[in-house]
């Protein structure tokens, strides 16, 4: 007997069978996460992670009855997985108060050797954990790192004051390692030369500790490295010879240190660098031309190193046409500032203040495109401002050329403006007759002060009979002009009558 279906109950059964079909898919799924989330983690994996957070977080945590199955239903906030031959292993570790409910440390937080048992780990951040200094100081363990060696990736110590002593010579068995970061921490002593063992470093941050002595000349091995920060510490000497091995880098900070010497035609290698930050330390030298070749940098400080002196002239800035900032304040710069700084395109701040530069600014400084802060004051700059009166409103306080004291400006008056002085330079006098700096005792040649307004009309031409009376604000007449006045008046009545 042959069945037949109506339209509507055909595509009600399709559509049960469509629902069977997802059903048993959607059930697979589950089973094989049901066996992800199952999967087992060996004992001595789950009781080294149990003690490594108890060291930290204090002995009051309990792991086993808290946290029965940590990488599985019962996740630990900071704690990571992987699943390594069907079993669960810790991958990364990360103590400290980065979310609301991450694992923050007790007062009497202190390493355990748990920690270095953990077979897999890959990441391991202690962050805001050793607080005090005084209460609670804290070494980083003494325990063997090499136990992490095959494994560990990243390291990292973050904002811990109360974290104190020397980096661990052992660390330097880390030969995985691409991020070590100490940052903020109260880490003293010298770099240990193992540092340059870390051969696939990428980043090194090691930066506001107390560290003392040289920069290892080993660090200068490091040739995969990107970033090196070693700013804000009390390392001293000159920068090693090796540093031109760091040809892959993107960032070098060395600033607030006392390191001195002269900066390394070597530097010229470093072809990829972006950030070159020497500023705050005891460099000499002068600048050097092989700067020019490093055409990646788009910030270049070195602010604050009053022994540098030299000057501007001997580097073609041209060469440097993705530059955006560059701060030389504070260096003992002599000369004058060089056209081909008004090359530099793309440059937001440039900042050549408390120096001995003399000669007159490059007027077309204000015409760089990008730019929004220029600082030129305490030199011993000279001549006239020719920069448009437009630039000193969009500037305001961002541009400086104060304590200059043969500097002046020359202020057009524009129709936006009845007051040419609201736009004027801050701390720049206007120009006397002769295109010096006046004082507010300059007059002109009738004894009396030049208006401003007179001054920036172009009114300042030396050979001109006629002068300005301030007084009545009309102009002097001779006798010959009274009889042509007269003259004019007697001619006007008889056209009047005729």
């Amino acid at each position: 007997m042959k069945m037949s279906f109506s339209p509507p109950l055909c595509f009600l059964i399709m559509l049960l069978l469509l629902s069977l079909s997802l059903f048993g898919v959607s059930c697979r799924g589950q089973e094989q996460e049901n066996a992800s989330s199952g999967a087992p983690m060996e004992r001595g994996e789950q009781e080294a992670l149990y003690y490594a957070i108890q060291g930290f977080v204090g002995k009051w945590w309990n792991g086993s009855d808290l946290y029965p199955d940590p990488c599985g239903w019962t996740p630990i906030q900071g704690v990571y997985c992987d699943l390594y031959n069907g079993s669960w292993y810790v991958s990364s570790l990360n103590i400290g108060p980065v979310y609301e409910n991450s694992l923050k440390c007790a007062r009497d937080a202190e390493f355990t050797h748990h920690l270095f048992e953990l077979k897999r780990l890959t990441t391991l951040s202690i962050y805001s954990c050793f607080l005090s200094p005084h209460r609670n100081r804290v070494r980083i363990s003494s325990f063997s790192w090499g136990t992490l060696s095959n494994t560990l990736e990243s390291l990292e110590f973050r904002s811990n004051p109360g974290l104190i002593g020397t980096i661990p010579t052992s660390i330097g068995s880390l030969k995985q390692l691409q991020s070590l970061v100490l940052l903020e921490n109260g880490l003293t002593g010298s770099l240990p030369m193992e540092l340059g063992n870390l051969i696939n470093l990428k980043r090194l941050v090691l930066s506001s500790n107390g560290f003392v002595g040289h920069i290892p000349p080993a660090l200068g091995g490091l040739s995969n490295l990107l970033i090196l920060d070693c700013s804000r510490n009390n390392l001293s000497g000159p920068l090693p010879l090796t540093f031109g091995g760091l040809t892959s880098l993107l960032k070098l900070d060395l600033s607030s240190n006392n390191l001195d010497g002269p900066l390394l035609r070597e530097l010229g290698n470093m072809r990829n660098l972006t950030l070159l930050d020497l500023g705050g330390n005891e460099i000499s030298g002068g600048l050097i031309q092989d700067i020019q070749e490093m055409v990646s940098l788009k910030e270049m400080v070195m602010s604050n190193n009053p022994t540098l002196r030299g000057d501007l002239t001997g580097i073609e800035w041209a060469n440097l046409e993705d530059l955006e900032v560059l701060d030389l304040s504070n260096t003992g710069l002599r000369g004058h500032i060089p056209e081909s700084m008004t090359q530099l395109k793309r440059l937001r701040f440039l900042g050549l203040r408390d120096n001995s530069l003399s000669g007159t600014p490059p007027p077309d400084l204000a015409s760089l495109p990008r730019i929004s802060a220029l600082y030129l004051n305490g030199n011993n700059l000279t001549g006239q401002l020719d920069f448009p009166g437009a630039f000193y409103g969009k500037m305001g306080r961002r541009f400086g050329a104060w304590n200059n004291p043969n500097l002046c400006h020359r202020l057009p008056l524009t129709s936006s403006s009845s007051s040419p002085a609201a736009n004027a330079p801050l701390g720049v006098r206007p120009c006397s007759r002769g295109g010096n700096a006046s004082g507010s005792s300059s007059s002109n040649r009738a004894g009396s002060p030049l208006p401003i307004a007179k001054m920036s009309e172009g009114y300042d031409d030396p050979h001109r009979d006629s002068q300005i009376e301030v007084s009545s604000g009309c102009p002097s007449w001779g006798w010959r002009g009274k009889e042509t006045m007269m003259l004019a008046g007697v001619v006007a009545m008889i056209a009047m009558f005729a």
